[in-house]
């Protein structure tokens, strides 16, 4: 929490956790809550994105459990993500599907927008319109923007320049020729 306070206090303006798998998963929520809240209550005003690393809870199910657990702890605009990114397993438009739909129910009982962001996996432009195009039918308009949906996947912008070349010259550049300057942004 002390991290926290810190980061917020030199100017950090979204702050990521991953949550307590271990209690998630044997069954203690309040655990996992708790943490969550506090962590909340460190942010301040910065924008919390609460990480599930979907890879590890094992079943949809759980995934959705943990979805919603997060969602009643945290606070409207603040994110749900599906991993770190640096797993094995990370966004595949099944675990988002059911984030999305958790986030959907969570919204008609309560009112309160939550954002979502998937990370890792995402590589090509092809990926992500699949991906915005389960936002739309499951969110509506409301959430195709950055502060209610975000990918986290680095590599798809190399894609997103190449494909703004192709339409430029029309031509596609090799896979590696935007990498140096991708990997500045």
């Amino acid at each position: 929490l002390a991290e926290v306070k810190a980061a917020v206090a030199d100017g950090a303006d979204e702050i990521d956790m991953v949550i307590n798998r271990g209690a998630f998963l044997a069954g203690e929520f309040g655990v996992m809550q708790d943490e969550i809240a506090a962590v909340v209550q460190a942010c301040g005003t910065a924008t919390l994105k609460v990480i599930l690393e979907v890879s590890e809870l094992e079943t949809y199910d759980n995934i959705r459990a943990a979805s919603l657990l997060a969602m009643r702890v945290i606070r409207p605009g603040d994110f749900i993500k599906t991993s770190t990114g640096k797993t094995s397993l990370n966004a595949t438009l099944g675990n988002n599907q059911v984030m999305l739909e958790a986030i959907r129910d969570y919204y008609l009982d309560t009112g309160i927008a939550i954002a979502m962001k998937p990370a890792g996996g995402i590589r090509t432009a092809k990926q992500a319109l699949t991906f915005l195009i389960a936002v739309k039918e499951t969110l509506g308009d409301a959430w195709l923007n950055n502060s209610r949906y975000r990918f986290g996947a680095s590599s798809l912008l190399n894609d997103l320049l190449r494909q703004l070349e192709k339409e430029r010259t029309g031509a596609y550049q090799a896979p590696y020729y935007f990498s140096e300057a991708a990997e500045s942004y």
